[in-house]
C-alpha cells in the first residue's frame, strides 16, 4: 500500500545501496562516457502539504568517480578535472522546489564542484513510495540535468587530429534517489 502525499512529510536520508548518482560525458565527439560517484550522502525534508516548503542537500566525495576504467578515473581525480585531493567533496544544496504536477519537481540549488558554486535546476520526477521488508517508508525520485564542465573551471581538453576534442564540455547528470524516512 502506497502512502498519500501528506503522509510523506518528514525527513528522509538517501539509501546508497539503492540510490545512483550519475554523470554522461562526450568523449572523442563520437561516443559516451558513463560512469557515477559510489560515495554519497544526503538528507531532505519533504513537506507533503505544501512541496515548495521541501528542501535537501547531497554531498559526493569526488575521488569515488568511477567510469570502468581505472587509468581514466585516476585521470578525473586530478586537478586536471575533479581535483579530489584539494575539493573532496561536491556538494548540491536546494534553494527552491517547485512543483509541476503530482509527480514532476523542478528543484534549483546551489551546486559546488572544485571552488565553484553555480545554480542549477532539475527536473525530477517522483517514482514513487512503498513500504520494504524492513518497515522503511521509501520515496524515489529520478532527475537529471545538463552542466557545462567548463562553468566550474574543469577545462581540460585534448585536441583531436580530425579536428574536434577529446573531451566534451556538456555533461549530463543523472540522479534516481531511494530514500528513507526518518523516525
Amino acid at each position: 500500500m502506497t502512502a498519500s502525499l501528506a503522509e510523506l512529510t518528514g525527513d528522509y536520508v538517501l539509501d546508497p545501496a539503492h540510490t545512483r548518482i550519475g554523470f554522461v560525458a562526450r568523449h572523442a565527439m563520437v561516443t559516451k562516457v558513463r560512469g557515477s560517484f559510489t560515495s554519497f550522502e544526503g538528507t531532505a525534508h519533504l513537506d507533503g502539504g505544501d512541496p515548495a516548503r521541501s528542501a535537501g542537500q547531497v554531498t559526493i566525495k569526488a575521488e569515488s568517480i568511477e567510469t570502468g576504467v581505472q587509468q581514466r578515473d585516476q585521470h578525473l581525480r586530478t586537478n586536471d578535472f575533479l581535483d579530489a585531493p584539494t575539493y573532496p567533496d561536491i556538494t548540491f544544496r536546494t534553494t527552491a522546489v517547485e512543483p509541476r504536477s503530482d509527480s514532476d519537481y523542478r528543484v534549483t540549488g546551489d551546486l559546488t564542484i572544485k571552488d565553484t558554486t553555480r545554480p542549477v535546476t532539475i527536473d525530477f520526477e517522483y517514482t514513487g513510495n512503498a513500504v520494504d521488508p524492513y518497515g522503511n517508508l521509501r520515496v524515489g525520485f529520478e532527475g537529471s540535468v545538463t552542466i557545462s564542465r567548463k562553468d566550474y573551471g574543469i577545462t581540460w581538453n585534448a585536441a583531436l587530429e580530425g579536428g574536434g576534442v577529446l573531451v566534451g564540455d556538456k555533461v549530463v547528470l543523472e540522479f534516481d534517489i531511494s530514500a528513507i524516512k526518518q523516525a
